[in-house]
């Protein structure tokens, strides 16, 4: 029944940023954690980040001080900044509802870091 669809990937050079996008519909957005995992070819999906319905969070060690998660219950999205992008963050990103790293996913948007 939840919908997520996640955008604003795209292809970076290393150093650079984007913003990743996570519009939820067919929920009540404001009561529930969500998170961003990642997932590179031939690996397993790995989290990344984790807002609770507060706005409290946390991170991979990969990437604390470089990405930033923030949600915006009026508009039922949840954001991911990513700053100092490295080839190594080069994977499809995924939005999860709950954050736990089960329950729906998005279709994932591809991010990649290369120069």
């Amino acid at each position: 029944q939840v919908q997520l669809v996640e955008s604003g990937g795209g292809l970076v050079q290393p150093g650079g940023s984007l913003r990743l996008s996570c519009a939820v519909s067919g929920s009540i957005f404001s009561i529930v954690a969500m998170g961003w995992y990642r997932q590179a070819p031939g690996k397993q999906r790995e989290f990344v980040a984790r807002i609770g319905r507060g706005g409290n969070s946390n991170y991979a060690d990969s990437v604390k001080g470089r990405f930033t998660i923030s949600r915006d219950n009026a508009k039922n999205t949840v954001y991911l900044q990513m700053n100092s992008l490295k080839p190594e963050d080069t994977a499809v990103y995924y939005c999860n509802y709950g954050g736990q790293g089960f329950g729906s996913w998005g279709q994932g948007t591809q991010v990649t870091v290369s120069s």
